[in-house]
């Protein structure tokens, strides 16, 4: 059954030429014409990529750091101990712990957090929770910059607050990733796009020989998808 679309959705629709293949500049305009919700809607980049996720070796999973940030506040949860627990408070981290944390989330089931870091000796008792927290994207990751040594915690902390996103493929072979809001000036959500294309383009699988970047398309939370140049997008 065909979904279906509020007014506001059709009324923005209308300003969108679904034929068109838009320049970034004119789309970014686009996106922050036709956001329509009360709230400081995200700017949504969509990347469909010429891989095969069923091969290990094509996955994409990496990290950005977005100029401008994205515009949200960001609730970093650490699991660290000792020295390295008393940094990450030091750094403003929301939720430090060791093993009352993991239980917290094992028990109570504690979700109440955006990202997820952990100093490299905490891993292995982090691993008895990470049935629940890999489904919903919070497992820290050495690919994604959320395994680090103690010394690294202030550090990574500070980068993720400060606009540092990590992306990874679905199933269908597509990137989704929140670039910023639609409050945000068009230079600074073409910048923060910018800085995401090209953090996507050096982690091309070397195995891949064809297209690697199909499609992309731009849209504000719950606004219509405005469909992009390719190569326009990946020279900006």
């Amino acid at each position: 059954m065909a979904k279906k679309h509020g007014k506001k959705y059709l009324e923005a629709l209308k300003k969108v030429d679904q034929n068109a293949v838009y320049a970034p500049a004119d789309a970014i305009r686009l996106v922050k014409e036709t956001s329509f919700t009360k709230f400081d809607a995200s700017v949504e980049v969509h990347l469909r990529l010429g891989i095969d996720p069923r091969q290990a070796d094509q996955n994409i999973r990496s990290t950005v750091a977005l100029p401008h940030g994205t515009g949200k506040t960001v609730r970093v949860l650490v699991f660290a101990q000792g020295d390295a627990a008393q940094a990450a408070r030091d750094a403003g981290a929301d939720f430090v712990g060791a093993d009352e944390l993991i239980t917290q989330i094992d028990r109570e089931n504690f979700f109440d957090f955006d990202i997820a870091i952990a100093t490299t000796d905490m891993m292995a008792k982090v691993g008895r929770v990470a049935r629940k927290l890999g489904p919903r994207g919070l497992m820290p990751n050495p690919k994604s910059g959320t395994v680090v040594a103690g010394d690294d915690i202030a550090r990574t902390i500070k980068e993720v607050r400060g606009g540092r996103v990590e992306f990874r493929n679905d199933k269908t072979a597509i990137l989704h990733v929140a670039v910023g809001k639609v409050s945000f000036t068009e230079q600074q959500i073409s910048e923060n796009i910018a800085a995401l294309m090209e953090s996507v383009k050096s982690i091309k699988p070397s195995s891949i020989k064809g297209s690697f970047i199909r499609s992309v398309t731009f849209t504000s939370t719950m606004g219509p998808g405005i469909a992009v140049d390719p190569s326009a997008a990946q020279n900006m």
